[in-house]
C-alpha cells in the first residue's frame, strides 16, 4: 500500500454545503437529494460546522411515532436553526494531510467526516465512505 498519499486524491472537492442561515427543511432537502450523510456548514467561505443527517435524525425523533411525518419534520425543523444543530468544534485537515493520518483520525473519534481546510477556507471533505473507496481501489 502507497505512504504518505494526501487525502486530497480522495477527498470531495465538489462540496454540497449549507449557509448559517439555511433551514433544516433545506439540510434534508439536500441530504436526501445528494445521497450524503454530513453537510458542511459555511459563513461565506469560511466553514463554521459540520451537520450529519444523524443529527437530524436525533431531533425528528417524532417521525418514528407518527405516520404523518411530513409536517412533523416541518414543525421540528421550524424549531431549531441550522446552527444549534450543527457540530462546531471541528477537527480539520488541510489538503496535504495524509490518508493513514485522516483515517487514523476518524478511527479514534465519534465522528464519520472531515473537513478539509486551506486557508481557513473549505476546499473539500472527506468521509469514511471515502476511505473505505481508497481501501478498495488498493486490492
Amino acid at each position: 500500500m502507497k505512504q504518505k498519499v494526501p487525502v486530497s486524491t480522495i477527498m470531495t472537492k465538489h462540496v454540497i454545503k449549507l449557509n448559517l442561515s439555511d433551514d433544516l427543511t433545506k439540510a434534508e432537502h439536500l441530504f436526501k437529494k445528494h445521497h450524503i450523510r454530513h453537510i458542511p456548514v459555511v459563513n461565506g467561505n469560511k466553514i463554521v460546522g459540520m451537520l450529519s443527517y444523524t443529527d437530524l435524525l436525533r431531533i425528528s425523533f417524532a417521525d418514528a411515532v407518527y405516520e404523518d411525518e411530513t409536517d412533523i419534520d416541518v414543525t421540528v425543523y421550524n424549531m431549531f436553526s441550522v446552527e444549534q444543530v450543527m457540530a462546531r468544534n471541528l477537527v480539520k485537515v488541510s489538503p496535504e494531510t495524509t490518508i493513514r493520518e485522516v483515517s487514523e483520525i476518524l478511527a479514534s473519534k465519534e465522528f464519520h467526516a472531515l473537513p478539509v481546510v486551506e486557508d481557513e477556507l473549505l476546499v473539500g471533505i472527506v468521509t469514511t465512505t471515502d476511505l473505505i473507496k481508497y481501501l478498495i481501489d488498493q486490492y
